[in-house]
């Protein structure tokens, strides 16, 4: 059921998430499927109807910073970048508490813990109100497309779940920039709408994760799955031409080319990532076969639009 985010609203949702239920919760990134972090059945109930693989970590939601020391170890990295980006689209990967009362089953089992304090008012207002962090991946099946609407939460899980708290469209569109502070070495383990060069600013140089499937790497945070982010229908990437059955998805000026829907007629970086998910879902149906995707630059929010194409555009493994 989708409802309005009014005060009754926002009580039948802590109501349910105090049983052990998920809530669909709006982010300024995209919609999560939020529960009770600190329930181990709670958080069963995230993968149970995401259909998720458990070693897949999930990220952790916070009102605000002084609730993240009760989790995580505090570098002076953490706290730099907390005061600057939270609340905004930044995950960061920290070394669990010994006592943090986080479920083990949230973190995949390991001492790091992905943790982020939305911008969304919405999503604030749950969080205080409820008392306790919420662990909240996108609301949609795994390895699928992010929502950005609380209609495409509830096409993509129907009734396994309860309530799902309207807040409109997201603003960003794509899912936080994730870096890794649990080594000696930071490293971006997402692109995101913060860009590295933003971090670096702050904390100075920052790794990056090589994409050599021959390498492998513990699964700390979410998207870092080879195939991730994924529509029904193939994904053919860099188009220059449309073949028979593809609907052509557009980036600024298209041509003579038969573009269906276009991220941005303006090739704003901005807009194809507020777009990005939402527009792949109106593809990802009949009469289309395939969906095909015009070049977009690898230069700023560019990097981490063609990030997820490529998660989308992967083949099962």
């Amino acid at each position: 059921m989708i409802c309005a985010p009014t005060p009754q609203g926002i009580s039948e949702a802590c109501r349910l998430l105090r049983a052990g239920q998920v809530v669909g919760m709006p982010t300024e990134t995209v919609y999560g499927l939020a529960a009770d972090a600190t329930q181990d059945h709670a958080v069963a109930r995230i993968f149970e109807v995401k259909n998720r693989p458990t070693f897949n970590p999930l990220i952790i939601h916070v009102a605000s910073a002084v609730e993240a020391l009760d989790l995580v170890e505090m570098s002076l990295e953490a706290q730099s970048l907390m005061e600057i980006f939270w609340p905004g689209p930044l995950t960061l990967v920290l070394n669990r508490k010994k006592d943090c009362p986080v479920s083990l089953l949230a973190s995949g089992g390991l001492d790091t813990l992905a943790i982020r304090c939305p911008a969304h008012p919405i999503a604030g207002r749950l969080i205080r109100e409820y008392g306790r962090p919420l662990a909240a991946p996108s609301a949609n099946r795994s390895m699928g497309i992010s929502p950005t609407s609380a209609e495409d939460v509830q096409a993509s899980l129907g009734d396994q779940v309860p309530l799902i708290i309207d807040g409109g469209r997201c603003e960003v569109g794509l899912e936080s920039t994730i870096l890794d502070l649990s080594g000696d070495v930071p490293v971006l383990l997402r692109p995101g709408s913060i860009l590295a060069e933003s971090l670096e600013a702050i904390i100075g140089s920052v790794g990056r994760i090589k994409k050599d499937r021959s390498v492998s790497f513990p699964v700390k945070a979410p998207g870092m799955m080879r195939r991730h982010y994924a529509p029904h229908r193939p994904l053919r990437l860099n188009a220059t031409d449309c073949h028979p059955g593809e609907a052509l998805l557009g980036f600024g000026s298209a041509g003579s080319l038969p573009v269906i829907l276009n991220l941005s007629e303006m090739a704003d970086l901005t807009e194809a990532a507020a777009n990005l998910f939402q527009m792949m879902r109106q593809l990802d149906r009949d009469p289309y076969t395939g969906i095909a995707v015009m070049p977009i630059p690898f230069t700023g929010l560019g990097i981490a639009i063609n990030d997820r194409l490529q998660r989308a555009a992967a083949l099962e493994e």
